[in-house]
């Protein structure tokens, strides 16, 4: 066993439901990895109070909703997938007290996405916030031309157009009302909540993307949700919350390590985990 500490985590709000802890521990124990990752619920405004009461034993942070954005004002510089995502979901903590931010999200999209073998042209994507940006930014590098924000408010989609409309492939990109008409494309990625998941807006879902298309469901507790059990039903390919988890954790990993992750035993004890909470 290396006796070199690893002291990580995730932040966020909620943070209860977290399967990085589950992962990265299995990533440790394949690796030999002496080390802790535990979860903290640090609500919005209070990202910035949390990093500076850490010690200097601390290595990273994974960040999830809602601090994904003050993550990226908190680093002291960033990695080119944060800057054009406009979050940050890694910071990585070195010694001398400087914050690095990274964005394992787009590239762990892309990874998901390729697994999948999915090529998008057209893409409509269900909420507007950070991790929105993140994938469909990932799904521009896949070769998407056109990309749809279907939101409640289209003020709060404002941040996330901005970003995809700079990508160099120079995307149409345009800003909807969510609701099933408005729904159009091969690849649909949903980052809304279950409970948003009507039926209507569901079926509206796994018909746009249709048996030659795909569905990007980014949640992965509770699973499956309604549109990733409506997508297993009628046979369009699903790329699930865990496939995204998985990979951009994996990224993470290395960042805070210098080990590259063990996908296929982190994979397997998020899916254990998930079987155990049904």
């Amino acid at each position: 066993m290396s006796r070199e500490p690893v002291r990580c985590g995730v932040v966020g709000d909620p943070v209860a439901h977290s399967l990085s802890p589950v992962l990265h521990a299995a990533a440790y124990d394949v690796l030999g990895l002496d080390g802790r990752y535990t979860a903290h619920r640090v609500p919005a405004g209070g990202l910035a109070d949390f990093v500076a009461g850490l010690d200097a034993g601390w290595r990273g942070l994974s960040v999830t909703m809602p601090l994904k954005r003050e993550a990226l004002a908190l680093a002291d510089d960033v990695d080119d997938a944060a800057r054009r995502a406009g979050g940050a979901n890694t910071l990585v903590l070195d010694t001398g007290g400087a914050v690095h931010g990274h964005n394992t999200d787009v590239p762990g999209a892309v990874a998901a996405l390729a697994e999948r073998d999915v090529l998008p042209r057209e893409v409509t994507v269900l909420g507007g916030g950070a991790t929105a940006a993140s994938l469909a930014l990932a799904a521009v590098d896949r070769g998407a031309t056109s990309v749809r924000f279907c939101v409640r408010d289209p003020a709060r989609a404002e941040e996330a157009a901005a970003a995809v409309r700079a990508h160099p492939a120079a995307p149409q990109v345009g800003i909807d009302l969510l609701e099933p008409a408005t729904v159009a494309g091969d690849l649909v990625v949903s980052t809304v909540p279950a409970a948003a998941q009507t039926e209507e807006l569901v079926a509206a879902c796994v018909t746009a993307a249709g048996p030659d298309g795909a569905v990007f469901e980014a949640l992965y507790d509770p699973w499956p949700t309604p549109l990733a059990r409506a997508a297993e039903a009628t046979g369009t390919p699903l790329v699930g919350g865990l496939d995204l988890l998985v990979h951009q954790a994996a990224l993470q990993l290395a960042l805070f390590t210098g080990h590259p992750g063990p996908l296929a035993a982190m994979r397997e004890a998020g899916r254990a985990a998930l079987a155990a909470r049904t």
